[in-house]
């Protein structure tokens, strides 16, 4: 019975990877069709032979290099300084005890509840008065420190930060900085990956906010380019999921690396009892 309840287990399991994965299969195998044969019946399920031909017809609409530098310039951007600061936020809530603490945070947590389309005019405006139309400064800077990966950092800090580890390393001699950076950022590495996974995620696939303030298509991310190749006088979807398959395929590989980080460091810098 106990094989039979694995076996029933894994089937599932095996089930709904393939559920899962057969769209981003079909947007690969369409990407090497024609749109004849996208749209034919019975579908395609193999790869076909014109893939060539969607690559020069999606180089001639759009610049996908330049729009994938502006996107890994935009993303890794963010992502660096999102990590940076939200862990030294998140951290300081965790530790520290200061006035107005706990009020603090309920006001952190209450920005949450706001949607950000409730705030895009003052955004806006806001990104006009400083200059930063048309630049990435205006896609980096204004969410390099949000409220949940602060509340993500310290949740993580104070069920896996010993308060014994900080006061040795304090004996030592250490300063507060030097305790972050090399004793209790070693600690973090699951937290940074799964936040950075979900950071790099939304701000690669960010469509809202790169479409208010670039402007000029030297600018344009990949959402903006994939967005251009639409046409009210019909699409080369080949060439479009080509495209599709270009910016999908960057979210896979970060995840499959960073991933392997979510189990390891969970007992780095541990203190032995």
């Amino acid at each position: 019975m106990r094989n039979i309840k694995k076996a029933v287990v894994y089937l599932i399991l095996i089930l709904l990877a393939v559920i899962m994965i057969t769209p981003f299969f079909m947007m690969l195998v369409m990407s090497t069709l024609k749109t004849s044969e996208i749209f034919s019946f019975p579908p395609h399920l193999w790869f076909g032979n014109n893939l060539k031909t969607n690559f020069e017809n999606m180089s001639q609409q759009v610049d996908i290099l330049l729009a994938f530098r502006n996107s890994c310039i935009v993303t890794f951007g963010q992502t660096a300084l999102s990590l940076l600061f939200c862990s030294m936020g998140g951290y300081a809530f965790a530790t520290y005890e200061f006035p107005g603490k706990k009020k603090l945070f309920s006001i952190l947590l209450i920005t949450m509840m706001i949607p950000f389309t409730a705030g895009i005019i003052p955004w806006f405006i806001m990104m006009s008065k400083m200059g930063w139309i048309n630049s990435f400064r205006a896609l980096i800077i204004p969410n390099c420190a949000n409220a949940f990966g602060i509340f993500w950092m310290r949740q993580y800090c104070e069920n896996n930060v010993p308060i014994s580890l900080r006061e040795a390393a304090k004996i030592d001699g250490c300063s507060e900085w030097t305790i972050f950076f090399r004793v209790i950022a070693p600690i973090l590495i699951p937290a940074y990956a799964a936040l950075g996974i979900m950071q790099f995620v939304n701000v690669w696939n960010d469509f809202m906010t790169p479409l208010l303030v670039l402007q000029r298509s030297n600018k344009y991310t990949l959402p903006l380019v994939l967005q251009s190749m639409i046409s009210d006088r019909g699409n080369d979807y080949g060439a479009i999921m080509l495209a599709s398959s270009c910016c999908v395929l960057p979210l896979l590989i970060i995840f499959l690396c960073a991933s392997k980080f979510f189990m390891s460091g969970l007992t780095a810098g541990a203190v032995k009892e």
